[in-house]
């Protein structure tokens, strides 16, 4: 994280471990679960660079995954409540989404509705709809955009960078930093930084390794994204001029054959009197953790998402 500051990188950083995230066949919020939460957030909240926490990433991944929705929100008021219980700077705390077209825009809106305390502060979105030669119109971001319109929090792209065809030219860059969705959208992550085996690197390291040496661009993918940056100058905003003016949305219905949460049922949280005791340090749970259910998978866990500034516009890789 050190290492990171001196380079003027900030950080979103998963609360959730392989043997914690919520599995959305069979979810659960347990005491096991909010212990292990708490050790990532009292490990990493005194970095000035750390910019916000996830809840979780694609916990939903199917459109029938809907109903594990609350347990992400029993989640997010347990991890508020003990930030503010154990007196730590006020940390945005958020969720990585899969982009399922029978969840949108249900998702985005059950988890900013209702009480703030049991609500996101900011929502990524996973997205590889813009391929190849695609536009703002045909590669659907033009309906994104739609159902952004006045939403109440940041949302911006947690992942982006289709692979096909290669090479991958980022156009949609463009789009998301231009006047079709800037006023609406905070930018983008592009995924990802190193090569891995489903070929979405950017970079190589020498002998095949990770993190050691001098990384090696990824041709002509590293060039396509920098010039796509370097002729991008999207307008910011100074703190002083910012001034919120949207409420949150209603809690949305649910739907025939997608959102299957109506309203905003009970959130299965463990309550004030586990955060106190957990947060004053002599809390025990009952049971001991287990292994991850054979339907967990690694996508997102453990994963840092980092954001480098530079200049007016934002450099982002996620990894």
């Amino acid at each position: 994280m050190n290492a990171f500051d001196a380079a003027g990188i900030y950080v979103w950083l998963d609360l959730d471990t392989f043997n914690t995230t919520i599995i959305q066949t069979a979810p659960t919020w347990t005491e096991e679960q909010f212990l292990v939460f708490t050790q990532v957030m009292d490990a990493f909240h005194s970095f000035d660079n750390l910019a916000g926490f996830w809840i979780g990433n694609e916990v939903i991944n199917t459109a029938i995954g809907s109903p594990s929705a609350p347990y992400i929100k029993a989640a997010l008021a347990d991890m508020k409540a003990y930030m503010a219980a154990k007196n730590y700077r006020t940390i945005p705390i958020g969720y990585s989404a899969a982009d399922i077209a029978e969840l949108r825009p249900e998702l985005q809106n059950y988890l900013a509705c209702g009480d703030p305390t049991q609500s996101i502060d900011f929502f990524g979105l996973n997205s590889y709809e813009w391929c190849g030669d695609a536009t703002y119109q045909t590669s659907g971001y033009s309906n994104l955009q739609a159902m952004s319109q006045g939403y109440n929090l940041p949302i911006f792209f947690s992942e982006t960078g289709c692979i096909i065809p290669r090479a991958r030219t980022f156009a949609d860059q463009a789009a998301i930093f231009g006047t079709d969705m800037i006023e609406t959208w905070s930018g983008a992550i592009i995924y990802e930084w190193v090569e891995e085996t489903n070929d979405y690197g950017l970079v190589t390291y020498p002998g095949g390794g990770i993190y050691t040496g001098a990384p090696n661009p990824i041709q002509p993918d590293f060039e396509n994204l920098a010039s796509q940056w370097a002729a991008i100058n999207p307008p910011g905003v100074a703190e002083a001029d910012y001034s919120p003016s949207f409420s949150a949305p209603a809690c949305p219905a649910a739907t025939a054959g997608g959102w299957q949460v109506d309203g905003a049922p009970a959130v299965p949280s463990l309550g004030p009197a586990v955060v106190s005791k957990v947060a004053a340090g002599n809390f025990v749970p009952v049971t001991t953790p287990s292994s991850p259910p054979s339907t967990a998978t690694s996508e997102g866990m453990g994963t840092i998402y980092m954001i480098l500034l530079s200049a007016a516009i934002p450099h982002i890789c996620h990894e």
